[in-house]
């Protein structure tokens, strides 16, 4: 085989492309390297700053007073739970909603995509939206978790834009053959849609995981249904409170500041994420180029 040459010119964008690549990947990092680092760091030396990209005076006491909170292991089954629930019921809904959506024989197709897309834009409030899930006997419950995310605007319209993408031929040979739409859907329809499937679940559950409003909202007063990410957050406001009062001493003594128990707690809440996410990398990346295939 013949080799291909290059020109001075390609050389210099090819250099050019991997500084820049090398720049953009160094940006990314250092913020949760140096988070890290932080929360690795003992408190009162952490508050003298100078730490980069390796804690100072390495100290495990940040992490001992985040694993050490009052409801953190009911917390963290809670958010798991309602990661996983929450995940998979809004994948089958959206799901089985966009693939009604996308088949052409379908009358309504255009008026219920737009209504989808008239909430994306327009909600009815805090307020409302509490008295409605109140009367519903939502409030104070698991369920509210999982059952209002289940049916989300944009996940739908994703995922039939990728379901439209897909050759018409396939369904009619099955249909040829004498399979019905849900065997179409479950043995044709999906098996391709595993990229968006992917990209779309892993919307769904780093959103599911980092909530905590609607616990503080709708759960306030059931311990038993709190979860990781309110909790993390009720601690970081009483060390922000408590940093600037008499009780400040209280975490001067225990090595630990507002600043470090912030980075082990942000540690906290992104490690399972980040951990989730290499085995979806490959589905990611091909579910975003959503639609760039048609027959």
């Amino acid at each position: 085989m013949k080799k291909v040459k290059h020109s001075m010119e390609d050389k210099v964008i090819s250099v050019l492309i991997g500084i820049f690549m090398v720049v953009f990947v160094i940006v990314t990092l250092y913020p949760v390297i140096n988070t890290i680092a932080i929360s690795f760091n003992e408190g009162i030396d952490a508050v003298r700053g100078g730490i980069y990209l390796w804690p100072r005076k390495f100290s495990m006491k940040n992490y001992d007073t985040v694993l050490s909170m009052q409801n953190l292991v009911t917390g963290a089954k809670i958010s798991v739970a309602r990661t996983v629930l929450g995940t998979v019921s809004s994948l089958i809904v959206n799901a089985l909603l966009a693939y009604v959506v996308s088949r052409k024989r379908f009358l309504f197709k255009s008026q219920l995509s737009l209504f989808w897309v008239i909430t994306m834009y327009v909600n009815g409030g805090m307020i409302p939206t509490f008295l409605l899930y109140r009367n519903l006997h939502l409030t104070n419950s698991f369920w509210v978790y999982i059952i209002p995310g289940m049916i989300g605007a944009w996940n739908m319209l994703v995922l039939r834009t990728y379901m439209n993408g897909l050759p018409d031929s396939l369904e009619e040979s099955a249909q040829l053959d004498g399979a019905g739409y849900m065997t179409i859907f479950v043995k044709i329809i999906s098996p391709l849609c595993k990229p968006v499937y992917a990209t779309v679940a892993l919307f769904v559950a780093v959103g599911q995981w980092n909530s905590w409003f609607d616990a503080m909202l709708y759960n306030r007063m059931k311990t038993e249904y709190t979860t990781l990410q309110y909790e993390l957050m009720k601690l970081l406001s009483s060390v922000m409170q408590q940093s600037g009062s008499a009780d400040s001493a209280k975490f001067n003594s225990a090595a630990v500041t507002p600043v470090t128990i912030r980075a082990a707690a942000t540690v906290v809440t992104m490690a399972p994420i980040i951990c989730l996410y290499p085995f979806l990398q490959r589905y990611f990346v091909a579910g975003l180029t959503i639609g760039g295939v048609k027959e």
